[in-house]
């Protein structure tokens, strides 16, 4: 039986359409990684994540809830349909309440989005620096942070940008390294230090 040899297991990956993706084919696409995107019809794959991100979106969305109001809701890693070949997936937004109308539900139109939070991996940095706060901007999404890994400590530093609507970019609000102290899109108020103790 020495002989005999075990098949392997090849996984097939669709083949793209010649104008490219969809946001339908995103929704529908049986057996996606998680956490893909969308991003200019182009399917965006997710390496692992580290540790500095995870505990950061959980310091961040818990800060987030606990001040939120309540006509608006702070979800993670949900996609963000902005046109018809861009649907990213924030690793934390802010939304209107009146757009969770379930626990089924895989996403959120864009108009209903009011903060993008992206925190910056190795593997995602141009896009988190470029690519999609230009979507975001584009789209109108009022408020931006991006989240970055800095210091001896690799403690967390906010980036937090306001929507110019003259220009659809955005520009900087400030920069956080030890609280969050924002007026806007409601009363923030996150002790960064935190991220040391989970």
């Amino acid at each position: 039986m020495g002989g005999l040899m075990t098949p392997e297991i090849a996984h097939h990956w669709p083949v793209p359409p010649l104008d490219g993706y969809t946001v339908d084919d995103l929704l529908t696409l049986p057996d996606l990684p998680p956490h893909t995107e969308l991003l200019d019809g182009s399917l965006v794959f997710v390496s692992p994540q580290r540790d500095f991100h995870s505990v950061v979106i959980d310091l961040l969305m818990s800060g987030l809830r606990r001040t939120a109001p309540p006509e608006l809701k702070v979800r993670r890693e949900m996609t963000v349909v902005i046109d018809k070949r861009n649907g990213p997936e924030p690793d934390i937004s802010v939304v209107r309440a009146t757009a969770v109308r379930s626990r089924t539900q895989s996403y959120f139109q864009v108009r209903d989005v009011l903060l993008a939070v992206e925190v910056v991996s190795p593997e995602s940095e141009a896009r988190d620096h470029d690519t999609k706060p230009h979507k975001y901007a584009n789209a109108g999404i009022p408020y931006f942070w991006r989240v970055e890994m800095a210091g001896a400590d690799d403690h967390p530093v906010v980036h937090a940008f306001e929507l110019d609507l003259e220009t659809r970019a955005y520009r900087p609000v400030d920069t956080f390294r030890e609280q969050v102290k924002l007026g806007a899109p409601f009363d923030i108020d996150i002790d960064l230090t935190a991220v040391e103790t989970l």
